[in-house]
């Protein structure tokens, strides 16, 4: 594998904070590394040192060769031109249009836009797919992607990632992308790097590889801070034994001591979601009845759905773009009002709405977090203990010093966490989130899903993050664009599917088109919800319905029983982490214990749609 480019001892300070310590990393040909680490603490800024678009302030970033580095920034503005001059320049039509590979990056991001478009007219979504478009159909050495997943949809992203891994799957190149999207992540990328405290780790693997790399490193970091510990406590012992003595005592002792109590290592950020309180919540929550919801232009976005939410729902929304996931939410928190039909709430509802922007705390600007908190409320009971807003904050991921910060002056991640907060303290009972992982990072995301893990209320989610999706939620649903609302028994991957084959059907990617072929492929199944009626077909007989749930609950208990097994394999592995003979035979257990699982859940959607 050649060597295509190296930082060595990069050191660059942002005001009084050093971003990046002496930091030597090297990129090879043919690898895809995904980088990691929490918002701030410089993966942005490691990428544009790593491109040549900043300078360190000390040591050196070389190429070999003449390396070519393409960037892709997250503050990419292009609004001169038309797309096509953004994209391949002034090249003549026939140097592009006979590669592949090109017509490939059109098709996959470029489908919905015209190539004539100015782009002062496009969205900020489709000036962001026309930078990245502009890049991939280059042929730059490396490849620099910083958040390449934003303003993507679940069919945009799976795209991507298919097409990043046969590009660099045999070498010419490189790949290094930031990105929040851990099934991304995973799906592509065979190395990870870690920023965090002015430093980069780094491991071998996606998302999940690290994470067990993660967890390994700090057993074994807890298994020599323990031995330190008791180390300390010995010798703080030893120089307690009479004060009188302490002057004859030999300094060597005293001064091995003192390095001890000042060798404690610092930190790493820390962050828990507490589960607050939830009001109770009825039988009856949230019902749409036979709703129609047409827009100004007379576009029909809805066409006589119903669904039904009852108390503990979890579904995941997902949809192609323009089909209508934040109306329907709208929907169910009475801010739209249905065309015909009606939405009927029950009496104990109360929800809650986290949305896309975070542009509703700009009227609390002035105020610290801690400030914004007390707004909603003051004190809040937590685990049977009652906390005030300053504890509440400090619990969410804000340092003291963050705490007494102004509102306005938090990043992005940061407002976030104070928009989920904010909600939080309310305790309502029904939760809607729209979009959810913008802008949070993976550690402030996975506490964010340990959080909605015991949920005890109706949840609705709305996200590209295919991860998050199938992480929390038990069920999904989804907009194909033809006004109907289509139950998925077998997840975002059936989504990919279905949209596979109404492109497959109409022949282009325009989402007119997609949502006639949707509209099309739907009619051969039972929607989830409302819609025109369907030819019956002959059921499955009494007897062959009480045995599919018989396996139903067969296969549920299995399920609940590899749960278990996985758990505790992860608990020994843990235990175990410095025996490689160990570690790796466990791992063999996890991954017998992983396929039998996907067996039975699919075993257990053939017998669940036939028990009804």
């Amino acid at each position: 594998m050649s060597h295509l480019l190296g930082a060595d001892s990069v050191h660059l300070t942002l005001g009084t904070r050093a971003l990046l310590e002496g930091v030597s990393l090297g990129v090879d040909d043919g690898q895809r590394i995904g980088v990691v680490g929490p918002n701030g603490a410089g993966k942005s800024t490691l990428l544009r040192v790593l491109s040549g678009r900043q300078e360190p302030d000390a040591g050196r970033v070389t190429r070999v060769g003449g390396t070519r580095v393409a960037l892709l920034d997250q503050r990419d503005e292009l609004m001169a031109g038309t797309v096509l001059e953004a994209v391949h320049g002034d090249a003549d039509a026939h140097e592009w249009a006979s590669d592949a590979r090109v017509r490939a990056v059109h098709a996959g991001l470029l489908a919905d836009v015209a190539l004539d478009a100015p782009l002062s007219e496009l969205s900020g979504g489709q000036r962001r797919r026309v930078a990245l478009a502009a890049l991939l159909v280059r042929d730059d050495e490396i490849l620099v992607l910083d958040e390449p997943t934003n303003h993507l949809d679940v069919e945009g992203v799976a795209w991507l990632a298919s097409y990043l891994v046969d590009r660099y799957a045999r070498g010419g190149g490189a790949l290094v992308v930031v990105t929040h999207d851990r099934w991304f992540l995973d799906a592509v990328c065979t190395r990870t790097w870690e920023v965090h405290d002015g430093v980069v780790d780094q491991y071998e693997g996606g998302y999940a590889a690290y994470v067990l790399a993660r967890a390994e490193r700090a057993q074994q970091a807890a298994t020599v801070e323990s031995k330190r510990q008791n180390l300390l406590r010995k010798e703080l012992a030893w120089l307690r034994r009479g004060a009188p003595a302490r002057t004859s005592k030999p300094k060597f002792r005293i001064d091995a001591a003192t390095a001890l109590i000042a060798d404690e290592p610092p930190p790493r950020d820390s962050l828990a979601l507490a589960r607050t309180a939830t009001a109770r919540l009825g039988k009856d929550v949230l019902d749409i009845e036979d709703v129609t919801y047409t827009l100004p232009d007379g576009r029909v976005l809805f066409d006589d759905i119903t669904w039904r939410l009852g108390p503990g729902d979890r579904y995941g929304v997902v949809g192609v773009n323009g089909a209508g996931k934040t109306t329907l939410l709208r929907l169910l928190t009475g801010s739209a009002v249905p065309t015909s039909g009606r939405v009927r709430r029950g009496k104990t509802v109360r929800v809650a709405e986290l949305r896309q922007d975070v542009e509703d705390l700009d009227e609390l600007a002035g105020l610290t977090v801690v400030e914004a908190v007390e707004r909603e409320k003051r004190t809040i009971v937590v685990a049977g203990k009652e906390l005030t807003a300053a504890q509440l904050v400090e619990r969410l991921g804000f340092t003291r010093e963050r705490a007494r910060t102004l509102v306005g002056e938090l990043s992005g991640g940061e407002r976030r966490r104070l928009q989920l907060l904010r909600l939080l303290v309310g305790e309502p009972n029904v939760l809607l989130l729209d979009e959810p992982t913008n802008d949070l990072d993976t550690d402030t995301l996975a506490a964010v899903e340990d959080l909605l893990d015991g949920w005890p209320g109706t949840l609705i989610v709305v996200s590209h993050d295919r991860y998050l999706l199938e992480r929390v939620c038990d069920r999904q649903v989804a907009l194909l664009g033809d006004g109907h609302l289509r139950d998925l028994p077998g997840g975002v991957e059936e989504y990919l599917q279905l949209r596979g084959a109404a492109l497959a059907a109409s022949g282009a990617g325009s989402t007119s088109a997609v949502g006639s072929a949707a509209a099309a492929s739907a009619a051969a199944s039972a929607p989830a919800t409302g819609g025109a009626d369907t030819p019956s077909t002959p059921g499955p007989s009494a007897a062959e319905v009480r045995a599919a749930r018989k396996e139903v609950q067969r296969i549920e208990r299995r399920l609940q029983r590899i749960s278990a097994l996985e758990a505790d394999l992860h608990t020994r592995m843990a235990a175990q982490a410095t025996d490689h003979q160990a570690v790796t035979a466990l791992d063999a257990e996890l991954r017998a214990l992983a396929a039998e699982r996907e067996e039975l859940e699919l075993a257990w959607l053939e017998a669940a749609e036939t028990a009804g």
